[in-house]
Protein backbone atom coordinates (compact mmCIF):
# COMPACT_ATOMS: atom_id res chain seq x y z
CA UNK A 1 0.00 0.00 0.00
CA UNK A 2 1.11 3.52 -1.51
CA UNK A 3 1.56 6.20 1.54
CA UNK A 4 -0.63 8.25 -0.22
CA UNK A 5 -3.58 5.73 0.75
CA UNK A 6 -3.28 5.54 4.72
CA UNK A 7 -5.62 9.22 5.31
CA UNK A 8 -3.87 10.77 8.60
CA UNK A 9 -5.20 13.30 11.03
CA UNK A 10 -2.21 15.44 13.22
CA UNK A 11 -3.08 17.17 16.85
CA UNK A 12 0.14 18.89 18.17
CA UNK A 13 0.18 18.68 21.81
CA UNK A 14 1.09 21.88 23.46
CA UNK A 15 3.58 22.38 26.34
CA UNK A 16 2.60 21.73 29.84
CA UNK A 17 -0.27 18.76 28.61
CA UNK A 18 0.47 15.28 29.27
CA UNK A 19 -1.85 12.35 26.93
CA UNK A 20 -2.10 8.76 27.54
CA UNK A 21 -3.43 6.48 25.02
CA UNK A 22 -4.89 3.05 25.86
CA UNK A 23 -5.92 1.75 22.31
CA UNK A 24 -8.96 3.95 21.50
CA UNK A 25 -8.96 5.81 25.30
CA UNK A 26 -7.41 9.29 25.54
CA UNK A 27 -6.67 10.65 28.56
CA UNK A 28 -5.74 14.66 28.64
CA UNK A 29 -4.14 16.42 31.76
CA UNK A 30 -3.30 20.04 31.93
CA UNK A 31 -3.31 22.92 34.17
CA UNK A 32 -7.07 22.99 35.18
CA UNK A 33 -7.44 19.57 35.37
CA UNK A 34 -8.22 15.92 33.51
CA UNK A 35 -10.16 14.73 30.80
CA UNK A 36 -10.95 11.07 29.77
CA UNK A 37 -12.14 10.16 26.90
CA UNK A 38 -13.70 6.96 24.45
CA UNK A 39 -13.15 6.83 21.09
CA UNK A 40 -14.06 3.09 20.42
CA UNK A 41 -17.08 1.92 18.36
CA UNK A 42 -17.67 -1.71 17.14
CA UNK A 43 -17.82 0.30 13.56
CA UNK A 44 -14.12 1.68 13.12
CA UNK A 45 -12.31 -0.94 15.75
CA UNK A 46 -10.20 -1.89 12.60
CA UNK A 47 -10.03 1.18 10.37
CA UNK A 48 -9.10 3.19 12.56
CA UNK A 49 -5.57 3.95 14.96
CA UNK A 50 -4.79 6.52 17.01
CA UNK A 51 -0.60 7.23 18.44
CA UNK A 52 1.10 9.29 20.23
CA UNK A 53 5.15 9.93 18.31
CA UNK A 54 6.92 12.96 19.90
CA UNK A 55 4.63 15.70 20.68
CA UNK A 56 1.60 14.62 18.13
CA UNK A 57 -1.32 12.49 18.09
CA UNK A 58 -1.70 10.97 14.93
CA UNK A 59 -5.42 9.86 13.90
CA UNK A 60 -5.02 7.51 10.60
CA UNK A 61 -6.89 4.76 8.63
CA UNK A 62 -5.58 3.16 5.22
CA UNK A 63 -9.56 2.59 4.47
CA UNK A 64 -11.29 5.19 2.33
CA UNK A 65 -14.69 5.38 3.38
CA UNK A 66 -17.04 8.34 3.71
CA UNK A 67 -18.06 7.35 6.89
CA UNK A 68 -14.13 6.87 8.42
CA UNK A 69 -12.91 10.00 6.67
CA UNK A 70 -15.67 11.77 8.74
CA UNK A 71 -14.58 9.96 12.17
CA UNK A 72 -10.82 11.09 11.96
CA UNK A 73 -12.27 14.61 11.56
CA UNK A 74 -14.77 13.66 14.35
CA UNK A 75 -12.15 12.44 16.86
CA UNK A 76 -9.32 15.20 16.06
CA UNK A 77 -11.99 17.80 16.88
CA UNK A 78 -13.01 16.12 19.98
CA UNK A 79 -9.12 16.16 21.37
CA UNK A 80 -8.47 19.45 20.64
CA UNK A 81 -11.47 20.77 22.56
CA UNK A 82 -9.86 18.72 25.51
CA UNK A 83 -7.10 20.04 24.88
CA UNK A 84 -8.53 23.51 24.91
CA UNK A 85 -10.50 22.43 27.68
CA UNK A 86 -7.69 21.66 30.53
CA UNK A 87 -5.97 24.47 28.84
CA UNK A 88 -8.25 27.44 28.77
CA UNK A 89 -11.71 25.87 29.78
CA UNK A 90 -15.28 27.12 28.45
CA UNK A 91 -17.74 29.49 29.38
CA UNK A 92 -21.65 30.07 28.51
CA UNK A 93 -23.30 33.37 29.19
CA UNK A 94 -26.85 33.24 29.79
CA UNK A 95 -28.96 36.27 30.79
CA UNK A 96 -32.02 36.79 33.27
CA UNK A 97 -34.96 38.49 31.53
CA UNK A 98 -38.60 38.70 33.02
CA UNK A 99 -41.26 41.51 31.87
CA UNK A 100 -44.48 40.77 34.52
CA UNK A 101 -42.92 38.20 36.90
CA UNK A 102 -39.52 38.97 38.57
CA UNK A 103 -38.06 35.34 39.04
CA UNK A 104 -35.43 34.46 41.30
CA UNK A 105 -32.43 31.84 40.04
CA UNK A 106 -30.64 29.74 43.01
CA UNK A 107 -28.31 27.44 43.37
CA UNK A 108 -28.99 24.43 45.32
CA UNK A 109 -25.67 21.79 45.30
CA UNK A 110 -26.18 20.25 41.95
CA UNK A 111 -29.18 21.95 40.97
CA UNK A 112 -30.73 25.29 39.74
CA UNK A 113 -33.68 26.58 41.32
CA UNK A 114 -36.21 28.99 39.42
CA UNK A 115 -38.73 31.06 41.80
CA UNK A 116 -42.04 32.22 40.61
CA UNK A 117 -41.38 31.92 36.94
CA UNK A 118 -44.45 33.46 35.20
CA UNK A 119 -46.05 33.35 38.69
CA UNK A 120 -46.24 29.64 39.16
CA UNK A 121 -46.33 28.28 42.86
CA UNK A 122 -43.80 25.25 42.16
CA UNK A 123 -40.30 25.89 41.38
CA UNK A 124 -38.67 24.73 38.33
CA UNK A 125 -35.27 22.77 39.08
CA UNK A 126 -32.67 21.95 36.04
CA UNK A 127 -29.39 19.92 36.88
CA UNK A 128 -25.86 21.17 36.80
CA UNK A 129 -23.81 18.17 34.63
CA UNK A 130 -20.67 17.15 35.38
CA UNK A 131 -18.06 19.43 37.08
CA UNK A 132 -19.17 22.81 36.05
CA UNK A 133 -19.38 25.82 38.12
CA UNK A 134 -22.68 28.17 37.77
CA UNK A 135 -22.45 31.53 39.14
CA UNK A 136 -25.40 34.29 39.16
CA UNK A 137 -24.09 38.12 39.30
CA UNK A 138 -27.00 39.83 39.17
CA UNK A 139 -29.16 39.11 35.94
CA UNK A 140 -26.75 37.00 34.21
CA UNK A 141 -25.44 33.58 34.83
CA UNK A 142 -22.12 32.44 33.99
CA UNK A 143 -21.45 28.78 33.38
CA UNK A 144 -17.57 27.34 33.32
CA UNK A 145 -15.81 24.30 33.21
CA UNK A 146 -12.82 22.34 31.40
CA UNK A 147 -15.51 20.12 29.52
CA UNK A 148 -17.18 21.69 26.48
CA UNK A 149 -20.66 19.38 25.98
CA UNK A 150 -20.85 19.43 30.14
CA UNK A 151 -20.93 23.95 29.90
CA UNK A 152 -23.05 23.15 26.16
CA UNK A 153 -25.17 20.73 28.25
CA UNK A 154 -26.09 22.99 31.60
CA UNK A 155 -26.27 26.08 29.91
CA UNK A 156 -29.22 24.27 27.66
CA UNK A 157 -30.73 22.61 30.91
CA UNK A 158 -30.85 26.70 32.07
CA UNK A 159 -32.41 27.90 29.48
CA UNK A 160 -34.92 25.01 28.35
CA UNK A 161 -36.08 25.24 32.17
CA UNK A 162 -37.75 28.64 31.57
CA UNK A 163 -39.16 27.36 27.95
CA UNK A 164 -42.60 28.95 27.38
CA UNK A 165 -44.79 26.92 25.21
CA UNK A 166 -47.06 28.62 22.48
CA UNK A 167 -45.26 30.98 22.20
CA UNK A 168 -43.49 32.77 19.83
CA UNK A 169 -39.79 32.31 20.98
CA UNK A 170 -37.93 35.23 18.87
CA UNK A 171 -39.34 37.62 20.90
CA UNK A 172 -37.96 38.69 23.81
CA UNK A 173 -40.18 37.51 26.75
CA UNK A 174 -39.19 36.21 30.05
CA UNK A 175 -36.80 33.33 30.79
CA UNK A 176 -33.61 32.64 30.66
CA UNK A 177 -31.31 33.33 27.32
CA UNK A 178 -28.11 32.67 25.98
CA UNK A 179 -25.48 35.66 25.27
CA UNK A 180 -22.87 33.62 23.13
Amino acid sequence: MFISDIMERVVEIPEGIQVELDDFKVKITGPKGTLERDFYSPLFKKDITIKKVDNKILISSESKRKKVKAMLGTIQAHILNMIKGVTEGFTAKLKIVYMHFPFTVKISGKEVIINNFLGEKTPRKTKIVGDCKVEIKGDEIIVTGINKEDVGQTALNLERATRIKARDRRVFQDGIFRLM
